[in-house]
């Protein structure tokens, strides 16, 4: 093995300490995360009060009451979904590039859900849980369309296939 030179070991050196600047990414995203997580609970807090006026005050109407409701609770459950691709991304970043959590090591939970070791792992986690996010999102927008032809029902049914077949395929070992 050839011996490095003074300027080849100090750039090596630079070069390896600078992946702490991932960090960044890391803080942001947890903060970012933090706050989605807080804006969809403001939501849950909305719909919630929303529900105790609907009791309390009988001259609001049923239908669009339970629509309003479940569009609230699905846009809650999509906000929280985000907030988990966020968690998911700090902790795979800082595991990628900074150092091994041991706190999460030391859990089944988190050397099941949050131990990642690959970009490829990384991916996969944040993109199943995408692909639930787009789920959730095609269910909220579904609650608000009126089908009037056979053939939006037919357009309706597709989307739920194909929708299956993506679930299908991303849980298929």
């Amino acid at each position: 093995m050839s011996k490095r030179s003074k300027i080849e070991k100090v750039f090596e050196s630079f070069l390896w300490k600078s992946r702490f600047t991932v960090i960044i990414a890391v803080v942001f995203s947890l903060i970012g995360a933090l706050i989605i997580l807080i804006e969809a609970s403001f939501d849950i807090w909305h719909t919630m009060v929303n529900t105790i006026n609907f009791f309390t005050n009988h001259n609001l109407n049923k239908e669009t009451f339970h629509s309003k409701l479940l569009s609230q609770t699905i846009g809650a459950v999509d906000l929280y979904l985000i907030a988990v691709v966020m968690i998911i991304f700090s902790f795979g970043l800082y595991e990628l590039f900074i150092s091994d959590i041991d706190d999460a090591e030391n859990t089944e939970v988190g050397s099941r859900i949050l131990s990642i070791h690959t970009l490829d792992e990384l991916k996969d986690k944040i993109g199943k849980v995408v692909v639930m996010v787009l789920i959730v999102g095609f269910f909220k927008r579904v609650l608000h369309i009126d089908f009037n032809t056979p053939i939006e029902m037919l357009y309706f049914s597709l989307c739920i296939l194909v929708l299956s077949l993506a679930l299908y395929f991303l849980h298929k070992k």
